[in-house]
């Protein structure tokens, strides 16, 4: 198959691109995304699409949907972020364009770009770790997605990791991803300014004493500037995925994991925590081997590349 577009919809912004079969991006585009009205998102991505067909031959669109995707590949179940129920997304967009679509979990998608072109090109099983508002998975073995019976394998944001602990999204308590993400790291970051405790003096300059104002890239922005309380707020993140890491290896034995998301953008200030508390819990630490782990090399378009080749196959 020859060129194909691979779409990112995300809760704020739809990026697509026309991909080759080399993993290379040739022309890419962005578009709001509707995310209260299903029908609009459908009408968004067909109109990007659309865009991109005017000056390339594209055979068939993969898209990357922040959700639990059915086996077949076409109907989002659900989605947390985006008014998705049950949506035959698939049939929506191809209704518009006249193409084959393919519908993909985005953070498997990105998994399946790491594994086709990027730091998991070397390996025959991957598990990516995608660390955004929440934490979604994608794991590879024997060169095949692993999607499960039902297509929706790899939320790992969902593990529970504290009884009884924070409320998800899901409607759960305890899960991953309310200790280990940008959401985890805003709650706290803005707990510590509400409290108006010495050692937040800095990040409360930033946003005016207003802790609602605090946002994960500007903690990111202290931490890299040497600000204590960011670093520990960033380490403790790290700790968080290290376990849960661990625990994740356990099961599934991967040849290499690999951190994506919003996380690349700490770099060490998270990342070595986490190597550091992975080694620290993973079981019989030093009597087996263990993988290896790595930042994404295709960043923030691991999800856009692998829509689109998972568009090219079966």
């Amino acid at each position: 198959m020859g060129l194909t577009v691979g779409v990112d919809v995300g809760g704020t912004k739809i990026a697509a691109g026309v991909v080759d079969d080399a993993g290379s991006i040739l022309e890419e585009e962005t578009e709001p995304t509707p995310a209260t009205d299903p029908a609009a998102i459908a009408t968004a991505i067909a109109d990007v699409v659309g865009r991109l067909r005017r000056s390339h031959d594209i055979e068939a669109v993969g898209v990357g949907a922040a959700g639990f995707v059915d086996a077949k590949r076409s109907t989002v179940l659900f989605a947390p972020n985006i008014s998705w129920a049950d949506e035959p997304l698939a049939g929506r967009v191809g209704a518009h364009i006249d193409l084959p679509v393919v519908v993909e979990n985005d953070a498997n998608a990105a998994a399946w770009g790491e594994f086709q072109f990027g730091a998991g090109k070397d390996v025959d099983d991957l598990l990516l770790i995608a660390v955004g508002t929440g934490i979604g998975g994608g794991y590879v073995t024997e060169n095949r997605l692993y999607r499960g019976a039902f297509g929706v394998a790899g939320e790992v944001g969902h593990l529970r990791m504290v009884p009884a602990g924070i409320r998800c999204g899901c409607g759960r308590y305890g899960c991953w991803e309310q200790y280990a993400s940008g959401q985890a790291l805003v709650r706290q970051a803005r707990d510590r300014v509400s409290d108006e405790l010495p050692e937040a003096a800095a990040l409360s300059a930033v946003v005016g004493g207003d802790p609602e104002r605090l946002t994960g890239p500007m903690v990111t922005e202290q931490a890299q500037a040497g600000d204590p309380l960011a670093r520990e707020l960033l380490a403790d993140i790290g700790r968080w995925l290290g376990e849960g890491i661990a625990s994740l290896v356990t099961v599934l034995d991967p040849a290499v994991v690999v951190l994506g998301g919003g996380v690349a953008e700490a770099g060490d200030l998270i990342v070595e925590p986490a190597r550091r508390a992975f080694a620290r819990t993973l079981p019989a630490a030093g009597h087996r081997p263990a993988p290896k782990l790595r930042t994404t090399d295709l960043g923030n378009r691991a999800g856009m590349i692998g829509a689109a080749d998972l568009a090219r196959t079966p």
